[in-house]
């Protein structure tokens, strides 16, 4: 029998944050496109847009230490952090313009005031921290920024992690007040809420493939999971937003910049406490640096949550290994991501990145209470009573081949067609956090021209530091940063502080 085909402007495949993100930019931006979303789950955000997976810290380069890495010399090299700080101020900008024209509501569902520290111990820990200090507080997105070194304040303010501590062995802490805890998985569903006012959204439905049309479009199957009714869609624009599972539809859909690239997934657990009173006192997100030698993925972090407007915390990560590429995945999904083009280039990895492969064998051979003196180095007196073991969302790693050599990236990468007719993003951390940048260059390779003449004015008008430099700007800057707190209902007297 055949199937009859539907005409539609946009596909988005998947209801993750990214998806969400683009639907509700084209909403703004072409109000009269039609969209279609498919979700091969039955609810948006349920992989790694979920809080309890990978996603939720708000990312913003003020206390994750892997974004100050210290150079050969020994000062700290703060590209990265001011990089990455400066896309989620363009987030922030979208989400409080969102809230001021009624596209979310109740941001306290998704976004929360929480100090964000960073915290090393030992002389060379202190030193280093002092020196990230003496460099990021200089500039304009860290203004604020304190630098603790004394036990008494280090208690009154983590006094949790004070209890038991030994402090002959010296403390420092990176201590930044206007941090922000985001539940990607409350702002996703808002988002996908918006887009479905004015869209058809499909929640259990799988795209099972891609084909390129003559006339530049996209004929995109689909199957409905529970029916296994089939469905075609005619595109004039494809987004794989589907996390792991972005890599396959890429790889079906034949385009030539796809070729080469391949994954490595990760999996990841958490230590959740289960004790209120602990919960109760520790209130902040605080990163430690990495073991000597492990990636920057496993950059440990105590970290307070605020999710259906009440206060979690976790600590981790704890790296597994499955060749899943979703939490939902299958176990084929590594093997069969494997093609001619990026053969070479996976398996060049290996020798190259021993020190991920040490570091993920010794943390599948640890022992729960291997995990809990882990976590003794930021909470002393940790009882393995008072946490559980919960498992996250998959990470899938970006493998890019340059000719028979790859290369295993811990970012993000937009990959998209030469005729702007098709893009997708690979790759993880920051990831959620900077959705909003990552998604406006989505728009800005796939609709070059449009972007330029038609589209800067309104997004300027969304996104006021849009071109510019916040932390060279700082009169802007604060213009922005008090308007963001306001919308978003950060101010100190908003959070009851």
């Amino acid at each position: 029998m055949s199937v009859s085909v539907v005409k539609t402007d946009v596909v988005l495949v998947g209801a993750g944050i990214m998806s969400a993100t683009l639907g509700a930019l084209l909403r703004q931006l072409e109000p009269t496109w039609d969209i279609t979303l498919f979700e091969k789950l039955d609810a948006a955000a349920a992989e790694s847009s979920d809080p309890w997976n990978n996603a939720g810290t708000g990312h913003s380069a003020l206390c994750e230490l892997n974004y100050t890495p210290r150079d050969a010399d020994g000062d700290v090299n703060i590209d990265k952090a001011l990089s990455i700080n400066e896309q989620f101020q363009v987030s922030r900008q979208f989400w409080a313009h969102a809230v001021d024209n009624g596209v979310l509501t109740n941001p306290s569902e998704f976004i929360n005031p929480i100090p964000h520290v960073s915290f090393t111990h030992g002389p060379a820990g202190v030193d280093y921290l002092r020196t990230r200090y003496d460099r990021l507080s200089r500039q304009t997105l860290f203004e604020g920024m304190e630098f603790i070194t004394d036990p008494g304040e280090f208690a009154q303010r983590l006094p949790l992690m004070a209890k038991g501590r030994d402090y002959t062995d010296p403390v420092a802490l990176n201590w930044f007040e206007d941090g922000t805890d985001v539940d990607f998985g409350a702002l996703t569903q808002q988002l996908v809420n918006y887009v479905g006012q004015h869209a058809d959204v499909f929640f259990g439905h799988t795209v099972t493939n891609l084909s390129k049309q003559r006339d530049g479009s996209w004929l995109v199957s689909v199957r409905n999971n529970h029916t296994g009714e089939k469905r075609k869609i005619n595109a004039q624009f494809v987004f794989v937003g589907a996390g792991g599972g972005a890599l396959h539809l890429l790889q079906r859909s034949g385009i030539k910049e796809a070729k080469g690239f391949g994954g490595f997934p990760v999996s990841g657990e958490f230590l959740r406490c289960t004790n209120p009173e602990l919960i109760a006192e520790h209130a902040a997100k605080v990163y430690g640096q990495a073991a000597v030698g492990a990636p920057p993925m496993s950059v440990p972090h105590l970290d307070t949550r605020v999710i259906n407007h009440q206060p979690g915390l976790l600590f981790g990560p704890y790296a597994g290994w499955s060749p899943k590429f979703l939490k939902n995945g299958s176990i084929t999904d590594l093997p069969f991501s494997v093609r001619p083009g990026n053969l070479l280039p996976m398996m060049s990895i290996a020798p190259k990145e021993f020190g991920l492969l040490k570091y993920l064998i010794s943390e599948l051979a640890a022992s729960p209470a291997d995990r809990i003196n882990t976590l003794r180095d930021f909470v002393p007196e940790a009882l393995g009573s008072d946490w559980e073991t919960i498992t996250a969302g998959q990470r899938v790693q970006v493998i890019r081949g340059t000719g028979v050599k790859g290369a295993l990236e811990f970012g993000t990468a937009v990959v998209a067609a030469g005729d702007g007719s098709i893009a997708g993003l690979l790759g993880a951390s920051p990831g959620a956090s900077t959705a909003v940048p990552a998604m406006l260059d989505v728009l800005r390779q796939c609709y070059g021209d449009r972007f330029e003449s038609e589209w800067t004015p309104k997004l300027t008008e969304m996104i006021p530091s849009f071109g510019k430099s916040l932390n060279d700007n700082p009169a802007l800057f604060k213009q922005v940063w008090d308007w963001t707190s306001a919308s978003l209902q950060l101010t100190k007297a908003a959070a009851g502080a």
